[in-house]
């Protein structure tokens, strides 16, 4: 298993500089709780997840069941 950034420069760019602007909170979310402070609480929840492959909410990260 790897999490790994979103391929896509342009998401990352623009996901990572709505996080600087909202102090570390998810950018596509509207409430600022320890549950949507990034990595947030479903992510964390889908990379505990053995069978779970995907990105993340805001598409920062890929999980990928790959070494």
């Amino acid at each position: 298993m790897k999490i790994l950034l979103n391929e896509n420069e342009e998401i990352v760019e623009t996901v990572k500089k709505g996080l600087k602007k909202s102090g570390g909170y998810c950018p596509c979310r509207r409430e600022k709780t320890e549950d949507t402070k990034c990595m947030c609480k479903e992510f964390r929840q889908q990379v505990a997840d053995p069978n779970f492959e995907g990105y993340c909410h805001c598409m920062l990260y890929y999980k990928t069941l790959k070494d």
